[in-house]
């Protein structure tokens, strides 16, 4: 049994991506029948994007007949690429797509559903991601609630027996949970951010290697010795950190940010995360609760407020302003750094970019990180 749950957010959106995926909804409400509702805004999107994909293929097929092709830069007809005879493995965010990745190695296909940059809290899938849900042998999610309407869709488009593993829940006890500023326990939802610390994604790589196993015997040793050879960077990553982390003054300790994303990564390397701006429906705070915020800042005397770049806020200016504390808002909760073929774009290259930019704000030494190699090359080099 693999662990799936859901919020009651969630409750009732799997029938209506269901139907939006055999397409039987119109996208209007029926005057002659008053028991028709019109679509939700998604299923909307689902129609007008096939609507619109059929036009486009009636367009090619035209200017085929007439001797024309439609070509890229170099005149050749543009194909979907062929699909290998490989395990087809789905998976959400960019941090854990580029985990279950260097499991992977060359030995599977791998999709990541959320694109870069979007807010995994608030993403609606598109008719695409049922697309590869539906081709999916295997699905990795992070689990503890975090991709509801992605559950939702991949509970309605699998196929029979494609197992569905939530990596939070297997790897983090219950008793283990955070609930805290953005994720309160009346809420039932707790903090999902696990990817933040090394220690509980190397729990995962063991789990991704045995899924990935089971569901590709023939290259099971593979899967293993690429997650053992992996799991010796991770632990030389987290040794770095721990290093780093340890110069910073222990005044300095604090951790307000403005997504609740450090609630895993603080306690493992000394931090307090003293709070966080944003509200747990994931708006802006309101006027009382910035003031409540601005107070806080002062009695704790929180030297430096950290945002990051996919959440941008003019709250966090108003509040270092009022408050005198630094503003550092360059974190990367879940973006890679760099671009794609980039040393740094990988899940060591994040942790390294963030944890360089909290130690260095907070008075420490960022030098013990220097010595993590940002790709395997490098690690053997």
């Amino acid at each position: 049994m693999y662990p799936v749950r859901q919020t009651p957010h969630s409750v009732g959106r799997t029938a209506e991506l269901r139907m939006a995926a055999a397409l039987q909804l119109h996208p209007y409400p029926d005057p002659h029948c008053p028991n028709t509702r019109p679509m939700s805004r998604f299923l909307t999107q689902t129609m007008e994007t096939i609507r619109c994909r059929l036009l486009c293929l009636l367009a090619v097929c035209c200017l085929g007949l007439v001797g024309c092709t439609a070509a890229d830069g170099t005149g050749q007809l543009q194909q979907p690429p062929a699909i290998p005879d490989r395990l087809q493995v789905v998976t959400t965010v960019a941090p854990l797509a580029d985990i279950i990745g260097n499991v992977i190695g060359d030995l599977a296909n791998l999709q990541a559903l959320v694109p870069p940059g979007v807010n995994s809290h608030t993403y609606e899938p598109t008719p695409s991601d049922a697309r590869h849900l539906a081709a999916a042998d295997l699905i990795f999610i992070n689990g503890l609630q975090l991709e509801a309407l992605i559950l939702d869709l991949a509970e309605a488009n699998v196929a029979e027996g494609v197992p569905i593993v939530a990596l939070g829940d297997r790897v983090l006890d219950r008793s283990d949970w955070v609930f805290d500023f953005s994720f309160p326990e009346s809420g039932g939802a707790p903090n999902p951010h696990i990817w933040l610390n090394p220690e509980l994604v190397m729990a995962c790589v063991e789990v991704i290697a045995e899924e990935l196993g089971r569901a590709d015997p023939a290259q099971a040793e593979a899967y293993a010795a690429n997650a053992e050879t992996y799991l010796n960077r991770l632990r030389q990553l987290d040794e770095a950190l721990a290093e780093a982390s340890a110069t910073v003054p222990e005044s300095q300790r604090q951790l307000l940010t403005y997504h609740d994303s450090w609630a895993y990564f603080g306690p493992r390397y000394g931090f307090t995360v003293t709070g966080a701006i944003q509200p747990a429906d994931m708006a802006e705070p309101s006027a009382r609760e910035v003031a409540d915020l601005i107070r806080q800042v002062r009695e704790a005397n929180v030297p430096v407020i950290f945002g990051a770049a996919e959440f941008p806020s003019p709250v966090l200016e108003a509040i270092a302003r009022e408050t005198g504390a630094r503003l550092e808002a360059s974190l990367a909760d879940d973006v890679l750094p760099g671009e794609p073929g980039d040393p740094e774009h990988s899940y060591i290259g994040m942790m390294l970019y963030n944890t360089r930019i909290i130690v260095a704000a907070l008075g420490g030494d960022v030098q013990a990180l220097d010595s993590v190699p940002l790709t395997q090359n490098q690690a053997n080099g």
